[in-house]
């Protein structure tokens, strides 16, 4: 592959990644070896590049630092040129005060000289100029201070001297980035992450928001003391990075399990296709209510409410014992699908054969009865009264 066509294919690969997907993800749609991935983030220290973008006004030019000269000369106030250039008054104090003379006299040749020479990259960092900083940052570093507490020390350590002033962020980004050389490669071990590799935060898409959630609290008094059948807590387990992943429903009151196929992949619309395709298989009196994370695979509730007739609680955020059969059903399940496999190899079948293992096996909780037997009894218990 030419060096061209990899630069394309990476450029590709770091936009996949501003749009939330992940490193296995993006480099499958590009074309390239997931470790080859790993290399390009690696090398950035975890961070995502910003997109590459056109010059543009932001900065002044040589024509508007000329027109400031000019204006100068004729006595022209700062609000003035401010209004004429099309700048914020700011701007030109700043440019002013920044490459004006000592006599007050404003060289537009020299400033456009100097902001082209603040303008070149690489800039040695002051880690890599100032030694007596670096080694105390590497000092602290090893003795597990975390680089805010480095940055926060400096301040008192050394009093009165700015050449010994380093941010937090750019003792990390001299951990992490390659290339630039000021720490050792080996110190992210002194970090408290341990990570060598910066984990990005904030920048992928934001998930859609389940809309119009009835809470668990709402839930029937009768669905929590599990004396009638037909209410249900489901969830999914998920496969290796995220990609695959398998429908569960366990019913409260016998535990009874019913396992939902998922052969594609586990958007919004296919787990709706899913659960209804099960519970519509149920009878009427199996179909009372449905408890379920607030994950966005639920955005499609209403849909799947109004198709089977089954009432739809949410759980509040990070509370899973709201749905602890379920959360239990779901680790004896890793017995057959264990944590990072492929989920989607697993036919329809399979999951059928799963789950009446499952349904015949003898709990504890239900007084070594099986599930099957149990919600068995519990339906001709219903039906006889």
């Amino acid at each position: 592959m030419s060096k061209k066509a990899l630069l394309e294919k990476q450029a590709q690969f770091w936009e996949l990644i501003r749009q939330g997907k992940t490193n296995t993800a993006a480099c499958e749609a590009v074309g390239v070896d997931r470790r080859q991935g790993l290399r390009w983030r690696v090398a950035v220290g975890g961070n995502i590049p910003r997109r590459s973008v056109a010059a543009s006004g932001r900065y002044l030019s040589l024509d508007e630092r000329l027109r400031i000269a000019d204006l100068a000369i004729l006595g022209v106030s700062v609000s003035e040129m401010a209004l004429e250039l099309g700048r914020s008054k700011s701007t030109i104090c700043r440019e002013v005060a920044r490459n004006g003379s000592a006599r007050g006299k404003y060289s537009p040749y020299a400033a456009q000289k100097k902001a082209e020479w603040r303008a070149r990259r690489p800039k040695p960092t002051k880690l890599a100029s100032c030694v007596e900083l670096r080694d105390f940052v590497v000092s602290k570093l090893e003795l597990r201070w975390s680089p805010e507490q480095i940055s926060a020390s400096l301040i008192e350590v050394f009093p009165g001297r700015e050449e010994m002033r380093v941010s937090h962020e750019t003792i990390y980004q001299s951990i992490f980035v390659q290339g630039r050389g000021e720490l050792r490669r080996e110190l992210h071990r002194c970090l408290r992450s341990g990570r060598a590799v910066r984990r990005p935060r904030g920048r992928r898409a934001k998930p859609a928001v389940v809309t119009d959630m009835v809470m668990i609290s709402e839930r029937p008094a009768e669905a929590d003391d599990r004396a009638v059948p037909g209410h249900w807590e489901g969830d999914l387990i998920l496969g290796s990075n995220c990609r695959s992943a398998i429908g569960t429903l366990v019913e409260r009151a016998s535990r009874f399990t019913m396992l939902v196929h998922l052969p594609e992949d586990h958007s919004a619309e296919t787990v709706r296709d899913g659960l209804v395709k099960a519970i519509i298989t149920l009878p009427d009196a199996l179909r009372r209510s449905l408890a379920w994370d607030q994950g966005t695979e639920m955005t499609r509730h209403k849909e799947i409410a109004f198709a089977t007739g089954i009432e739809i609680f949410f759980c509040d955020p990070h509370s899973p014992w709201q749905r602890g059969s379920n959360e239990n059903t779901n680790g004896l399940l890793r017995q057959y699908f264990p944590k990072g496999t492929d989920l989607s190899v697993h036919t329809a079948e399979r999951l059928a054969e799963v789950a009446a293992e499952l349904n015949g096996r003898p709990r504890k909780t239900l007084g070594w009865a099986t599930p099957a037997e149990t919600l068995e009894k519990m339906l001709l218990a219903r039906s006889a009264a």
